[in-house]
């Protein structure tokens, strides 16, 4: 998504402006929306009561940001003032986090409506999306009854008023607050949390400007700040774009619902890629981690292939879960014989044959599909590999032999990393030690290996009888 300019007003469709105008009733309303100024001003603006037929979803509603996403990536726009594109929008919500929707659903019905949505002057919803499609629900099964019919709400600016229209920055700032309010709303999935933070720096407001709102990043210490930035980079943003990669691998980009579908999705990955990021993927950048875990720098690409695989293959029978792969994944890794098995899997290819991705039509079948056809296809070979390198890793865990000893010690020695140049000055000292104590035990070794070698080949006496 490209950047747009702050002070672009979001498009008004007029039609839609009148006709709520002219329905429109006004309520009593004694709260200020978290809208520009208005909270530090105490600007209460007027409430309304709309009917639920003439508010629309809006499709950069947050919490179905992977849904649309998708549609539009692989079907083309979603026009969301068309009936299709309201049939998709409302579609997504459904599937959306079920339980916490029937949750809602029964508190309208037991309680009515204690808080106001936010809306556009031509309708479309910036909160209130879910209840709209629980009133709708309600309505459905209590047809006639009037408590259901309406949504109250508080009107951002339109035409002829005062005051400028929103713009799409201050649309994305006003979600963004109602968000972070967290008080009785379902919380965003935090996959579709990633994309909608990531969606509002393409609109230019910085991840900062977002957090500014947030009570848990307020008044923090310069340096706190810094790292509760930079954990929140690790949990959101650094996840998605793993995510991003691995739809290239499978050359899909964007395709975000083959990932998960949300909080209640028993087949969703997010889980996967946050490990994968925060224990697998920063090890591989960082050059001591790589050091110790024995990883030469031109191996790190073949990790995240396998690791990729593991996760597009998810379910493995008898096994952990992907995301607990994933943690074990830099111990599996540091032990050579545990590392050589799951190697293995770089060989399986990530893509299938023409002639298995196509249907009895003569079609292309859909995405999931194909990674259910890859996934049972490959099954016996990524589960073997998998369990092996575990097997492996739990027999040797206490009982290395001396001869891997051995290896992994002149791994480390001959490491590409073992650059003598970038030793401090201060410390060649402490390295001249180390080389000696290196050296010592090397010849250690090496003359107790000549005298095995002997004993080896004296042969023992025959036992009289």
């Amino acid at each position: 998504m490209s950047k747009l300019p702050k002070n672009q007003a979001r498009p008004i469709i007029q039609e839609f402006a009148d006709e709520i105008n002219s329905v429109k009733i006004e309520i009593s309303n004694d709260k200020p929306i978290p809208f520009r100024d208005d909270k530090n001003q105490n600007k209460i603006r007027p409430g309304y009561k709309i009917p639920i037929e003439l508010l629309r979803f809006r499709k950069d509603n947050g919490r179905i940001s992977s849904d649309v996403l998708t549609w539009e990536i692989s079907k083309g726009k979603l026009e969301e003032a068309t009936d299709f594109g309201q049939g998709k929008l409302k579609r997504f919500l459904e599937l959306k986090d079920p339980e916490p929707t029937n949750e809602l659903i029964n508190s309208l019905y037991k309680e009515g409506q204690d808080e106001k949505a936010i809306i556009t002057v031509d309708g479309f919803l910036i909160n209130g999306n879910r209840r709209k499609m629980a009133l709708e629900k309600l309505l459905e099964k209590y047809p006639g009854n009037e408590k259901f019919k309406y949504l109250e709400v508080v009107i951002l600016p339109g035409p002829g008023d005062p005051e400028p229209l929103p713009t799409l920055l201050e649309i994305e700032q006003l979600e963004n607050r109602l968000q972070l309010q967290r008080k009785g709303i379902a919380e965003y999935y935090n996959f579709d949390k990633a994309l909608s933070i990531k969606r509002k720096i393409d609109l230019g407001m910085t991840l900062e400007e977002q957090l500014a709102d947030d009570a848990n990043y307020y008044n923090l210490p310069p340096k706190e700040l810094k790292s509760k930035i930079a954990k929140f980079i690790d949990n959101y943003l650094k996840p998605l774009e793993c995510i991003d990669k691995y739809l290239n691998y499978l050359k899909r980009p964007g395709h975000y619902n083959t990932v998960s579908e949300g909080r209640g999705d028993n087949k969703g990955r997010w889980q996967a890629f946050l490990d994968y990021h925060n224990l697998v993927y920063k090890k591989l950048l960082n050059e001591k981690q790589r050091i110790k875990l024995g990883i030469q720098e031109d191996e790190i690409g073949q990790i995240e292939n396998i690791a990729f695989k593991i996760i597009r293959k998810r379910d493995l029978e008898g096994l952990k879960k992907a995301h607990q792969i994933m943690r074990d994944i830099p111990k599996l890794i540091s032990n050579p014989k545990s590392k050589k098995e799951l190697f293995k899997l770089v060989a399986i290819d990530f893509d299938l044959p023409q002639d298995e991705i196509i249907n009895e039509e003569g079609k292309p079948i859909d995405e999931k599909m194909k990674d259910i056809i890859w996934g049972s296809k490959y099954k016996n070979d990524i589960e073997w590999c998998v369990k092996t390198a575990y097997d492996i890793l739990e027999q040797k865990k206490e009982i290395d032999t001396p001869l891997d000893l051995l290896k992994m010690a002149s791994d480390k020695l001959n490491h590409s990393a073992l650059d003598i140049k970038k030793i401090e000055i201060g410390r060649i000292k402490d390295a001249l030690n180390l080389t000696r104590m290196i050296q010592s035990r090397a010849n250690e070794i090496e003359s107790l290996l000549f005298d095995l070698r002997k004993k080896k080949f004296i042969k023992k006496p025959l036992k009289k009888k």
